[in-house]
């Protein structure tokens, strides 16, 4: 009975993973890279692996607006892609990458210019010493991966998702191969460590753009959307579509990423060992997170195919059965973040058993437990979010991404990690409370919207 009330969303299933499998890669592949560069990084020490954290924290709030502006792309595409609409796919393209561009330039331009900021944010002296130049080098590699996101919200548009991660799986072999030789000074070549990182990130992400060029050129489906790429052809009607539904986008990804900066920057406020065991955290948490967000990308898709037909009724009953893959996969990996708690930590740091080694690994365990049940919100809220991006609704969710997140979770974390004795727990503890609101408010929100098309 229940397989049998199930069977209209567990068919879609196979697609919906089909869609999403090359994103989840892709953006495990990023992930990973941020894994590997923790992991050499935290040989170095702990006080080494905090600075990268916080390093990575400083930009990321610049990062997450450009990448959330350009998500803005991929209904557009998917809309006009459902038309059979070549001449507006075209001009998508061309205006997006213009804007791209430009915004891939200001973003770090404000970055570079607001660096000094991080010496009177309470960090330990040390941390900030050393995250100070790597903050520069990973900047600059803001602008090709803005320009990369481009192309990338476009490919993944036209349903081409295997073309983006084949381009960061590459780029991101040749980060980790950088950061080998880099950090540790092999094969002849100084030992920079957080500078090297640096160094191999910046060098992997102006890679990465050419490679996805090469790959959209080389294939003959697609490639008469990028012939004469360089004579780019201005629209305002497009720049408008773009602009007004990227920067709602790109509101709803800051004030996301921006919760967990401010978590990194209370553990750091809070210690040294505090701030590594969050940053092991995240960083394991990140990895199961590309999953759910690999399958928000394939909401925004298949829910911006179903509105370019107008057909809501299979437009929600598809939402739904991305929904519920995501819950299902978010539940398998709880259970593994519960179980191997005790064990995750010990992959970041040198077994030396020393107390810093000892104090950082007791608190990481803690969070993963909180982790556990975080991953579930979190990825609920993630594929809502792409799911009201497919429907071309963007204004309203950032405002509710605001109240979840700045209003009530940032508030809570900071009581709770600065003024109570759960310190990182309690960071962890806001982290959930904001996670659990939004997945609420913007599921409603969709499922709403949703039924009122279908009534009409």
């Amino acid at each position: 009975m229940i397989l049998n009330f199930l069977k209209p969303y567990t068919k879609e299933f196979s697609y919906n993973l089909k869609l999403a499998y090359p994103v989840i890669i892709g953006m495990i592949g990023h992930t990973l890279v941020g894994f590997v560069d923790n992991a050499m990084v935290g040989q170095l020490g702990t006080s080494e692996l905090a600075a990268i954290s916080l390093g990575n924290s400083f930009v990321f709030l610049a990062m997450s607006f450009g990448i959330g502006f350009s998500t803005a792309i991929t209904p557009l595409i998917a809309e006009s892609d459902a038309l059979n609409d070549n001449k507006k796919t075209k001009s998508i393209l061309s205006n997006g990458i213009i804007i791209c561009s430009i915004l891939g330039f200001i973003l770090t331009v404000l970055v570079l210019i607001s660096k000094p900021i991080i010496y009177y944010m309470g960090q330990p002296k040390i941390v900030v010493n050393l995250a100070y130049p790597y903050i520069t080098l990973v900047a600059i590699s803001l602008f090709p991966l803005i320009i990369f996101q481009s192309f990338k919200q476009f490919s993944d548009g036209l349903s081409f998702t295997k073309i983006a991660m084949i381009s960061t799986v590459i780029a991101n072999i040749i980060n980790v191969v950088l950061n080998y030789i880099l950090i540790y000074g092999k094969f002849g070549f100084p030992k920079l460590e957080l500078v090297g990182a640096g160094i191999g990130t910046l060098i992997s992400r102006f890679i990465m753009v050419l490679i996805i060029i090469y790959l959209i050129k080389s294939n003959p489906k697609i490639n008469q959307f990028i012939d004469n790429l360089f004579s780019l052809k201005y629209s305002s009607i497009i720049v408008n579509k773009i602009v007004n539904l990227g920067y709602p986008s790109a509101l709803q990804m800051m004030f996301e990423v921006g919760f967990f900066i401010s978590g990194i920057w209370v553990c750091g406020i809070i210690g040294v060992n505090h701030q590594a065991a969050n940053q092991i955290a995240l960083n394991l948490s990140s990895l199961t997170f590309m999953v759910a967000l690999g399958l928000s990308v394939a909401a925004t898709i298949r829910i911006g195919n179903q509105k370019g037909f107008n057909d809501y009724v299979n437009l929600k009953r598809i939402a739904i059965s991305i929904f519920l893959i995501t819950i299902i996969i978010e539940i398998i990996f709880a259970l593994v973040f519960i179980i191997f708690s005790d064990f995750l930590p010990w992959l970041y740091l040198d077994n030396n058993e020393s107390f810093d080694v000892l104090e950082t690994v007791s608190i990481a365990s803690k969070l993963l437990i909180i982790v556990a049940l975080f991953q579930i919100f979190d990825g609920i809220q993630i594929v809502a979010q792409g799911a009201l991006r497919g429907i071309q609704d963007v204004k309203i969710p950032s405002v509710i991404c605001f109240l979840s997140y700045v209003v009530f979770g940032v508030p809570i974390m900071i009581y709770l990690g600065l003024y109570t004795d759960l310190k990182a727990t309690g960071v962890w503890i806001g982290f959930l409370i904001g996670l659990l609101i939004a997945s609420i408010l913007l599921s409603i929100r969709f499922f709403n919207k949703s039924n009122l098309e279908i009534k009409k």
